[in-house]
Order: structure tokens, then sequence, then C-alpha cells
């Protein structure tokens, strides 16, 4: 068995959960059992949503919080009348307001219920209040999953209990917290730190040397799954840039506190995965010269094409296409303001932005400020696969990237590329002048160069090239990483 840990999921998940998702199918095609371990509180949805919306199998997901449970993830299917089935009292009044219902008890009782959706049928919370003080509150996917258990402190309701529920209703355990610290009691034990909770999860999986145990994020887990996996093989991928290179010398690196404590544990990892083979080159000769070992260190994709989408009608003219979390890093406000510049002379250039994340809103101004909403448009959240493919190209301004999922994905649509010069994502997939363009920079070029080099490379492409030379160079790369070729490097890792 292969087990997979990180720590969340979302809507709009990062990089990492998406390469585990690409992971999943691959060993699912190659008949390798799987599971996934996520390991944080999710109160506001039912982690099955997220990682079906991602492309996991309910079976294949292990949440630790259930896990010492008999729950199973299931999508939500707990109705008002399984709700009312559970009430001791009969007589009640009722009342919905979208996604809000009330339900008000004559002993000086009532439930605010909250679903899944303004439309859903089915439950995801209750608070319960008596006396106008919330004293508990119930989450549901099924049935219930766990309750929070409050009591008044500085005049607020304070969650001092979480109880988690058998299917039969029983308690399975419980989580007491106190202000900061938690500990969670079992019938025949206590663990008093959820990294403690952590190890005796792993520790009741029996891994053998016959099991493979990946680490996708270390951070608060790392150190409790090693301690626990017992013979295990332990592999840890690397999905970013790994060290910090204007703080490195030849004397001394530094590793990014991500990796810090993944590399310092080089003795008990049987293989690191690298998504590109610069950055396995890279960490090998950094390893051998300042940690004075050369650990196993493998290149396998951490995305794949399961196969090329060609456009099956003619793609948009000068439409450009970029997907990521819209976060500070991956500079989106660069590409719309070089989509400005570009527009004086590409006067039907169009940038359709996809992802969500928290520089929405000021790339939402940004547009209005610029003038540019018949150009330039925010897509939110979709999925993808059948959509590159009505793009004419693919634009980055991010400057770090540890493969970049969305630059693969749109080669494999036959997209070229434009970038900067930065390691992994576009010296992996960009040939210069053939797919697009890496653009060279520096740390001492400020944000109007780099908008500008952006924009002149952009008015370039879309005047001077030949675009379906480009395209075709794009297809050539990405059937590297067709689904049968990255699976044969899985395979042969797994053993």
């Amino acid at each position: 068995m292969v087990y997979n840990f990180n720590l969340g999921l979302g809507w709009a998940s990062s990089g990492v959960e998406y390469a585990q998702a690409y992971r999943a199918n691959i060993l699912r095609r190659a008949g390798i059992p799987a599971k996934f371990v996520f390991m944080d509180m999710f109160t506001q949805e039912n982690i099955e949503h997220f990682s079906k919306n991602i492309g996991f199998l309910d079976e294949e997901i292990i949440w630790l919080y259930t896990y010492f449970t008999d729950l199973k993830i299931a999508p939500a299917s707990f109705t008002l009348k399984d709700l009312e089935a559970t009430f001791s009292e009969t007589k009640f009044r009722f009342g919905r307001t979208g996604k809000t219902c009330k339900y008000f008890f004559e002993n000086n009782t009532y439930y605010t219920v909250y679903m899944y959706g303004e439309t859903s049928e089915f439950v995801r919370a209750v608070d319960i209040v008596s006396n106008n003080r919330l004293i508990q509150k119930d989450y549901y996917t099924y049935t219930r999953v766990f309750s929070e258990i409050f009591a008044p402190l500085d005049k607020k309701a304070h969650v001092y209990s979480r109880r988690y529920y058998n299917e039969n209703g029983s308690v399975a355990y419980e989580e007491v917290l106190d202000g900061e610290n938690e500990f969670y009691r079992f019938p025949d034990r206590i663990c008093y730190s959820k990294q403690e909770l952590i190890g005796y999860m792993v520790s009741r999986m029996n891994l053998t040397k016959d099991d493979y145990v990946i680490i996708d994020r270390t951070t608060g887990i790392g150190e409790a799954i090693l301690r626990n996996c017992n013979d295990a093989k332990v592999i840890m991928p690397i999905h970013a840039d790994h060290f910090n290179e204007g703080n490195s010398t030849e004397e001394h690196v530094l590793w990014n506190n991500y990796y810090e404590y993944a590399f310092a544990q080089h003795k008990h990892v049987y293989a690191y995965v690298t998504a590109t083979d610069a950055q396995n080159q890279l960490l090998r000769k950094q390893f051998l010269k300042y940690v004075g070992v050369e650990p196993n260190v493998v290149t396998i994709p951490v995305g794949s094409l399961d196969e090329l989408v060609v456009p099956k009608e003619s793609r948009k003219k000068h439409s450009l296409i970029t997907a990521s979390r819209l976060a500070k890093e991956k500079h989106c406000d660069w590409l719309v303001e070089a989509v400005v510049k570009a527009h004086e002379k590409v006067n039907d250039v169009t940038l359709d932005i996809y992802g969500k994340g928290g520089e929405e809103v000021a790339l939402k101004e940004l547009i209005v400020k610029l003038n540019a909403q018949d150009y330039v448009h925010m897509m939110g959240q979709h999925k993808l696969d059948e959509v590159y493919q009505t793009y004419d190209a693919y634009f980055s301004a991010s400057q770090s990237e540890g493969f970049g999922l969305s630059l693969m994905e749109a080669i494999g649509s036959g997209l070229p590329i434009i970038g900067f010069d930065v390691r992994y994502g576009n010296q992996t997939f960009i040939e210069d002048g053939k797919n697009g363009y890496v653009i060279p920079i520096h740390d001492k070029m400020d944000k109007a160069e780099k908008v500008k080099l952006l924009s002149e490379k952009l008015i370039k492409m879309f005047t001077e090239d030949d675009m379906e030379a480009f395209h075709n160079k794009s297809y050539e790369i990405a059937k590297t990483y067709l689904t049968e070729e990255v699976e044969k490097r899985w395979v042969q890792l797994l053993g």
C-alpha cells in the first residue's frame, strides 16, 4: 500500500494537492493500491466534496479525525427529515431562508441549521441554543460526524470539547480544548497533542517494509509519521524550489524551510522525488557539497497528460490564458498591465485569468482602473481540461515554479508559453523562440521593466512568429509527459 500524507484540501487547492490527484490516477492505472491521508480540521465543508472535486475516489481518502471511528468518507446526504427524527420534542416551528433553517421549540430552545447550499437538502451543521446560549454544534455528512461542546467564557460561547462519533452514535473519542492546547481522550489512552494523535494513527496502520509512505508536506506532521512508520519506505516529493539562492553561500546552503526537516532526515528517506531533471541534478550536487552525502533522488513529473488535446475548432486568435491560485507571488497583476500595453499594438488581444485566491479583488479593481474590462476577464475556478485548446497561448509572470502543472496542461493542448527564465517550470516546458519565450530577469530589475519585457514578447509572438509552428513544438515537448510515460517511472520507484 502507498500512503500519501498531506495537510488540507479546498475548492482552490494548491499545486501539491493537484500533484496528489495526478498521482492517484497514475497509481490506479498501475494497479497500485493507495490512500491519501489529510490532517487538517474541516468545519465549513465535507472533506469528501473537496476530494471528489479534485479527482480522488472516496475509498482512497483517510481523514485523521474519522480514522479512529467507523465513519466512511461519503457525500452529504443527511436531510432535515433525518434531523427531525432525532428530536425529543415533537412540537416546533420551522422556517428557512436560503441555506439557513430555524427550528423553535417550546422549552426555550432553538436550532439553527446550516445547509450545504442555498437549495441543498442536506444538513451541514446545527447550532443548539438553550436559554439564548450556544451549548452545542453538530456537524453532519451522511450522519453526525462530531459535536463541539460550548460553555460561556468572557460572555462568549467557548468551545471546550469535540466528540467524534461512530455510525451508531456512540462516542469513539473526545478532543479536549484548553486555550491553544488540546488533548485527545480514548478509552485506553490519551494523546497529549495533535502530533501525538498523528503518531497514534500511523502506528495503528501497522506499516511494513512492503508499504510506502509519501510525505507531501512535512510541516507539523513529518516527525510523527517518521517515528511511527516502522520499516515502510519513506518518499519525500519536492514541490517547490528547495533552497534560497540569495542567502546561500559557498560554505552554507539555506534550505527552503518547508524542506529543511525532510533533508535533515535523509538517512531515513528511501527517495526524494523532484519534478524536473534540472532540480534533481541541482539537489544532488548540493547534498554532496553541503552535507557530504548522495541520497537517492529520482525525477518524476508531478503531473501527466492522458492524451494530447487537439482543438475541435479554430483557436481564438491572440487569446491568452493564465491559471493559478490568485496569490501575490503569481504576479497576475503584471500580466494585466502587460496585456494593456500590448493592446496598443495588438488590438484584439485578450487575457482570461482562471483561479481563486486572495488577490482576486485587487485584480478586478486593477482591470477596471486600466479600463481593460473588454479584453481582460476574471474567469473563476474551472476544470480546464477542455478549455486550454480554445486559446492561442499561455501567459505567466510567476518567478518560481517547482514544476507548473498548468504549464504542462497548456503545452498538452499545444499552447506556446511566455514566462520568465526562472526555475523550474518555464525552463522545462519552453524552448525559447520555438514554442514561446523565456525572459531573462535579474534581482535589480523592477516591476515596470518586467512588465515591459512581458509585453514586448507578447507583441512579438502575435505579430512576427509562426503560431502553428509554436503550437506543434509544444505538442512535441508534451509527449514526454503522457501518463503512460510517467506511470513507468512510478512503477519503477515502487518496485
